[in-house]
């Protein structure tokens, strides 16, 4: 079947899920490509609607094993109308748990056609030069991986006569889907005197947790310790505290350490 456009939609607070879905698009290798990122507030206020002359794919972290909360909503107001959907999470090398088919079946629900499903690697959001865990990834090895599963999906694409004879996707979870979704409510983000108030932080949370107008001090009720405010400040100023975060910061870089590899299912 031939597909008219490809929309790509991401949640990556870090960047980490833009990479992959940027690096499958590459492999896809499609002419007409729409980026919708959907990490700030903002961007999260129109809803999608797509056809069955599109293939759509979506690409968000894992948190807490599941679909993060935060995106539930918008990702219901979708209106599908048959579109061939690509479901991917991007894991901190821990566990994917149901994320992954918890993500397909949302999409299937809002009218998509469920083709291809992939679990990838990007560096944890609790990961530090003290306590790495994933650091660096995706790297190339993992974005090579993400071309060629793209690749795949074009040629499972060409395969297929109509969208109608999509074939089922056995994607791996259960359901109930496992876990908690719910995100921890803690303070443990530091600001030292380096902070230079350029406002970069604020402008990249994804949740408006940050307020320029308070010393760029961070909500812990809307928090969602992503840590992109930490990894993505120019003057290094802000840091994690010691605390519920560092712990586990400390567990995953001692218990994570061996290389993850993505997985792609079609």
């Amino acid at each position: 079947m031939k597909i008219d456009s490809l929309k790509l939609v991401c949640f990556s607070p870090t960047g980490r899920s833009k990479t992959v879905i940027q690096g499958i698009a590459r492999g896809i290798n499609h002419n007409m490509v729409e980026l919708i990122d959907i990490t700030t507030p903002q961007a999260r206020i129109k809803p999608l609607e797509t056809s069955a002359n599109e293939l759509l794919i979506v690409t968000v972290p894992v948190y807490m094993g599941r679909v993060p909360a935060l995106l539930m909503d918008w990702l219901q107001a979708i209106r599908a109308h048959d579109t061939p959907a690509v479901s991917v999470v991007v894991y901190g090398n821990r566990v994917y748990d149901d994320a992954l088919i918890e993500l397909n079946d949302m999409l299937v629900q809002r009218g998509c056609r469920a083709i291809a499903g992939g679990a990838f690697i990007g560096e944890h959001s609790f990961s530090s030069a003290g306590t790495p865990t994933a650091e660096g990834r995706p790297d190339a090895a993992d974005l090579h991986l993400a071309e060629t599963f793209g690749r795949k999906i074009r040629e499972k694409l060409e395969a297929i006569p109509s969208v109608d004879r999509i074939p089922d996707v056995a994607i791996p979870g259960c359901c109930p889907y496992r876990g908690d979704p719910t995100l921890w409510t803690v303070d443990f983000i530091a600001v030292s005197d380096a902070c230079t108030r350029c406002g970069t932080c604020a402008e990249e949370c994804p949740t408006g947790a940050i307020d320029p107008d308070e010393g760029y001090s961070t909500d812990p009720e809307k928090c969602i310790t992503c840590c992109a405010c930490i990894k993505r400040c120019p003057a290094h100023a802000r840091t994690m505290k010691s605390g519920l975060v560092w712990d586990a910061s400390v567990r995953l870089s001692t218990l994570y350490r061996e290389r993850k590899e993505p997985e792609y299912f079609l």
